[in-house]
């Protein structure tokens, strides 16, 4: 297998790969612009940041698999993966610590105002007066947006620094809530009314698209904290800067919308200078998330070749509970299935998913094949009647 790796990842990623017998290509300096040139004939594609549009995904003519080193997948073109047939996996869970650290760093480095202090001190400035006027985090209450891993990880350190927990996400029950000791909130603007703090962990989705609003922004309390570590695109970034400046909003973010393509390059929100806690998009980058990553990019390769489907694919369709299965135990020889397949064909059903297991000894195997309509009973009777064929049933709907 010939495998590009379009990031910096860990050296030792590239070790494994190579150790194993494949051919690896890593081009960190490659963009979203210049990747349909080098795609070349890798079968494996793995990126971090770097996008993977639809002219990446055409120029891929032996292209299989596309890794995202990490856990979101929205800098990758799936929905013309999945038409083009490319599998789509990811590493999620992988960078929860070192995002869920950044997330409370900036939540106190917001509360102390610890890069203002820094810059007057790097300029020669002893402010102690300006600087010694911290409101302090215990007995306050962080909202979080978002209980994922990440979330949960971030409301367990705080909850250990004393700060009451509460939240909201689609997933959550109160059940799970009072589980997790946080306290269940039914709406965004609901953790907003009450948060001191106000913590960002949910997916980029068109419904989270500038979920931080002005409508929203306005139920915090002045001079509440906001931390976003999650997506640049769910806050209005125009709405903030409003909110900093007549509020006093403090916002701490390691995420902006229009993100340079690179790790390196110009960077202008003039709309933000020095009036917010920033770091440039470096929540996953960790040594210890980076090996878990690589351990898990590893994995996904070999699993992939060994049984020809990758874990943690992300656009593969759902199974639906409308479908049938037929399911065939049958003597394991030579044209048993193409028979199988031919008689579905000639009756007009496609097959959808299809799994054929061999028992000990190699004489006998079992086919499930899902389908996208049930089988004839004339049909079921003609399998019924091959030799090969120990039994024929059909679980689901059936005419």
């Amino acid at each position: 297998m010939e495998i590009l790796i379009a990031d910096k990842l860990s050296p030792r990623t590239v070790q494994r790969l190579e150790t194993a017998g494949h051919r690896v290509r890593q081009e960190a300096q490659l963009t979203g612009d210049t990747l349909p040139g080098a795609i070349g004939a890798a079968d494996i594609l793995v990126v971090r940041s770097t996008k993977v549009t639809a002219a990446t995904l055409a120029a891929g003519s032996k292209l299989s698999l596309v890794i995202r080193a990490g856990a979101g997948t929205n800098t990758i073109d799936v929905a013309e993966a999945s038409r083009r047939g490319i599998y789509v996996a990811n590493c999620p869970g992988k960078n929860t610590d070192a995002v869920a650290e950044l997330t409370i760093g900036l939540i106190v480095a917001a509360d102390r105002r610890i890069a203002d202090a820094t810059i007057d001190l790097r300029s020669g400035k002893w402010r102690k007066g300006e600087y010694g006027k911290a409101r302090g985090l215990r007995g306050r209450t962080l909202g979080i947006l978002g209980l994922g891993s990440i979330g949960k990880r971030v409301a367990a350190i705080a909850q250990s620094m004393g700060m009451q927990v509460v939240a909201w996400s689609r997933s959550l029950t109160t059940d799970l809530a009072e589980s997790l000791n946080i306290g269940w909130c039914a709406s965004p603007a609901e953790v907003a009314k009450i948060a001191d703090v106000l913590s960002i962990h949910v997916a980029a989705a068109p419904e989270t698209d500038k979920l931080i609003d002005a409508e929203l922004l306005a139920l915090l309390p002045d001079g509440a904290i906001v931390v976003n570590t999650s997506r640049g695109e769910t806050v209005d970034e125009a709405a903030m800067a409003e909110a900093i400046a007549l509020r006093g909003i403090r916002y701490a973010t390691d995420v902006f919308r229009d993100e340079p393509a690179g790790n390196d390059g110009a960077f202008d929100k003039t709309e933000f200078a020095g009036r917010v806690t920033a770091t440039p998009h470096i929540g996953a980058s960790t040594d210890q998330a980076s090996e878990a990553i690589a351990d898990e990019v590893v994995r996904i390769v070999d699993e992939f070749l060994a049984t020809g489907r990758p874990p943690g694919t992300v656009n593969l369709q759902q199974r639906s509970a409308d479908g049938c299965t037929l399911v065939v135990r049958h003597l394991n020889k030579v044209g048993v299935l193409a028979g199988i397949l031919d008689a579905l064909r000639e009756e007009g059903i496609n097959v959808l998913e299809m799994e054929n297991v061999i028992f000990k000894h190699g004489i006998a195997a079992c086919c499930s094949l899902r389908l996208d309509g049930p089988p004839s009973a004339g049909l079921v009777e003609r399998l019924e009647q091959v030799e090969a064929h120990a039994s024929v049933q059909v679980r689901g709907s059936r005419s």
